[in-house]
């Protein structure tokens, strides 16, 4: 089942004014708990074994450490959480080197809060579809990771599947809504004659959607020839 609690958030920050300010935001949005505020490097390290925490909104510089060698050391480590670095740098190289080693945003200082919720909202977002994917499977199709890699699951320009080239959206669904009126499979010619393109097109599609894994095939014995192959919406 996906996990139905309050995402939980380790703040690192050593000015304790915008730590506080932070905590607030967290808790204007339904969904998250602030768990703790760290300002230090010894604090953080603790925290963070401790707590165990989903996310991090971790700052850049302190006076005892980098907060970009803290990320590299959480990105080592086997424990599976997540870092939003809050910070008031803005040297581009620090901003790539933040990227590259795995940051799911990168907010400048000082930040709105519509920037703070709409950066948390998005996490949500791709910590509960993370989490589906998890339950339903061990093993993700290619949409399904980009969904993950985009990280922003709810605009509408991100509701639309990437479609490799020579596939159209309308025949696409035109074929599965031809698989959906049936309950036994249908061959690749059979498909073609109902939509109304070759042969060779309606298996293009019926085959992209096998990769998508949203249809299984089977083999069909007739009374001579050879086998058919024969699709099914699962």
């Amino acid at each position: 089942m996906v996990q139905n609690r309050d995402i939980e958030v380790l703040i690192i920050e050593d000015d304790l004014r915008i730590a506080e300010i932070q905590k607030r935001f967290i808790e204007k949005i339904e969904g998250f708990q602030a768990v703790g505020i760290a300002a230090s490097y010894e604090e953080a390290k603790t925290f963070i074994e401790l707590l165990q925490p989903d996310l991090l909104l971790l700052d850049v510089y302190f006076p005892d450490m980098n907060g970009l060698d803290l990320l590299k050391e959480t990105k080592q480590q086997e424990k599976q959480m997540d870092v939003i670095m809050i910070t008031a740098t803005k040297e581009i190289h620090k901003v790539q080197e933040a990227i590259s080693i795995g940051v799911f945003d990168y907010m400048i200082k000082p930040v709105i809060f519509e920037r703070f919720k709409q950066s948390l909202g998005r996490y949500q977002e791709y910590h509960r579809k993370l989490n589906e994917f998890r339950d339903e499977n061990l093993h993700v199709t290619q949409q399904q990771v980009d969904k993950l890699l985009r990280k922003d699951l709810t605009g509408a320009a991100y509701d639309k599947p990437y479609l490799p080239k020579g596939i159209d959206p309308l025949t696409l669904e035109k074929v599965l809504e031809v698989l959906g009126k049936v309950n036994y499979g249908l061959t690749a010619e059979v498909v073609a004659k109902e939509i109304g393109v070759s042969r060779t097109t309606a298996r293009r599609y019926l085959e992209h959607l096998m990769s998508e894994e949203k249809i299984a095939a089977d083999l069909a014995y007739g009374t001579v020839g050879r086998p058919e192959r024969v699709y099914i919406v699962k």
